[in-house]
């Protein structure tokens, strides 16, 4: 296809080696898209499809893709149909598809290939443009549409390409939905088809930003009047970190401008300055320099991915990530607004949320890894409702909120909470933890041989649970704890009687076993993480 490159894949080498001086190698990257053809295997995991641009991610692929979903509704399965919450394939065409995309290489020209494809089945359409993810799940809200396709593979590099599916509850496609999908996707890529574009015949523009701020005001989870007002009377100064991704401009439509909010990395650049483009601890580092500069008595630091449904925090003092925001979100929304329910969470997470809801006669349910697997507790009439849903790697919604997770959300929120308390969020975070206790999570793990990767791996490792039962003793710097709790809904995580514990999980992707762990002290997290990996290698017969 070209004379330079043999292949997409080795072109992105170059490419991200050096994003300033080869930038201009994208336009071969487009042709590799445009021209590349070879079937792949799709798989849909915890957060849609995703494949690197002009390998995997090419415009013919995504039309099969496209085609395959188009597929499943012409099926009308019943069970399928159940899991989007729409009658058939009628009730699709009329209530229609939203289709949108973050703002990263190639987005727009992807999108009107779905849009044609979609458009040539007679399914109304509706077109987002550059939005973030939990817009398109208030979108499908507000225009009551059947379901959404956006094109992001969220927090990923910037040679990614990604497709999220969310039905007509607004929530990430479950295992009912994407199972199909790729069943069929793989079925036609191995009939290796080359199918034609298609132009979509009109363009029904939407505003997703309008459509997110009708929902927040119409929910009431935030109290965005009172955010406004804290920015407008008191002292403080807040950083917002886009790493040019689509969040640019959100927070500015939803409580205005003001010379009290830095924004960082606002600019057009698909190849995020060379980093990937996650709320990680290193890349906060441009927002906590910045917050350094200020003296305001309230300071906050934030950075969102591109598709804005992760977020990581700091201030003055420190950073704070999912694993403590999340039972911060817990203690505010209930003590302070007066929410009610149960609190959700992933399994890996740390347990401080645990010891804040025994104390405060919550129940806790802990879900395996994945947002899609807090829909139970989310939806309107579930009995068991969430006043919050967190997971470790960054992701947040709150009661009456989307089933999507939202670092809009997690923004706003995290506002409210120093208008309503006062205090800096590392303070109150302090406050927190004297009262139910400190906790100090990580995570970590091992590259294993690769002939153990899959079902192997995971049936070698369920002798952990075996070994390990409630009530057994466990030896860890010395000191003998009890084994407390046993939950094996994502691995096994054993939970001790100091409140300490270890999870061990396969990997679903790599030859690697994961270790999550937290102790009490930041003085014993090595200790658990050597029983952690002691335990493996007995498991496993390497040692």
């Amino acid at each position: 296809m070209t004379k330079e490159f043999e292949n997409a894949a080795e072109c992105w080498k170059i490419i991200l080696a050096d994003v300033n001086a080869n930038r201009n190698l994208l336009s071969v990257i487009e042709k590799f898209a445009y021209e590349n053809n070879n079937p792949i295997k799709v798989v849909f995991g915890t957060s849609g499809w995703r494949g690197e641009i002009g390998t995997d991610y090419t415009f013919n692929t995504v039309r099969i893709v496209t085609s395959a979903i188009i597929e499943m509704f012409k099926e009308s399965d019943p069970s399928v149909m159940k899991a989007m919450g729409v009658s058939g394939f009628d009730e699709i065409k009329s209530r229609g598809v939203i289709v949108g995309h973050d703002n990263r290489f190639l987005g727009p020209e992807f999108a009107m290939e779905v849009l044609g494809l979609l458009q040539k089945n007679g399914i109304r359409t509706w077109y987002a443009g550059e939005a973030v993810t939990p817009e398109f799940s208030t979108a499908i809200e507000m225009l009551h549409a059947a379901c959404s396709i956006n094109l992001t593979p969220s927090h990923n590099p910037a040679n990614y390409g990604g497709f999220k599916f969310n039905p007509s509850d607004g929530g990430p496609a479950g295992p009912e939905i994407t199972t199909r999908i790729e069943a069929i996707a793989n079925r036609m890529m191995a009939r290796s088809p080359v199918i034609e574009k298609t132009e979509p015949s009109t363009i029904d523009r939407i505003d997703p930003a309008d459509q997110y701020i009708k929902f927040i005001n119409d929910r009431k989870t935030v109290d965005v009047d009172k955010i406004r007002n804290f920015i407008d009377t008191r002292d403080c100064f807040i950083c917002i970190d886009n790493v040019h991704g689509a969040t640019r401009n959100r927070i500015q439509r939803i409580i205005g401008e003001s010379s009290k909010i830095k924004y960082l990395r606002t600019e057009d650049d698909v190849l995020f300055g060379g980093v990937a483009p996650e709320p990680s601890e290193t890349n906060m580092k441009g927002v906590e320099d910045t917050l350094h500069k200020s003296n305001a008595a309230f300071r906050l630091g934030i950075i969102m991915d591109p598709d804005g449904d992760r977020i990581r925090y700091a201030d003055a003092n420190i950073q704070i990530p999912m694993n403590y925001f999340g039972a911060m979100a817990l203690h505010f929304l209930h003590v302070h607004k007066g929410f009610s329910g149960i609190a959700v969470k992933s399994v890996g997470t740390s347990n401080l949320v645990n010891a804040i809801s025994e104390k405060l006669g919550i129940p806790v349910k802990e879900t395996q890894v994945g947002f899609k697997n807090f829909r139970p507790y989310m939806t309107k009439d579930t009995i068991e409702r969430a006043i919050v849903c967190f997971e470790e790697s960054d992701g947040i919604s709150g009661f009456n909120h989307t089933l999507e997770k939202d670092a809009l959300f997690g923004l706003l929120l995290s506002i409210e909470m120093m208008a309503v308390t006062g205090k800096n969020i590392s303070d109150y975070l302090n406050d927190i933890m004297d009262e139910f206790g400190h906790y100090f999570p990580d995570r970590s793990g091992i590259d294993v041989d690769r002939s153990l990767a899959g079902g192997m791996l995971t049936e070698k490792l369920s002798v952990i649970r075996d070994r390990y039962p409630e009530g057994a003793k466990v030896r860890i710097n010395g000191k003998e704890r009890t084994i407390k709790k046993v939950i094996t809904v994502d691995g096994t995580k054993l939970v001790f009687d100091d409140g300490s514990w270890l999870m061990i999980r396969p990997s679903g992707t790599e030859p690697k076993v994961r270790f999550y762990i937290e102790a009490r002290t930041e003085e014993e997290k090595a200790a658990v993480f050597s029983k952690a990996e002691q335990m493996t290698r007995e498991a496993l017969g390497m040692n």
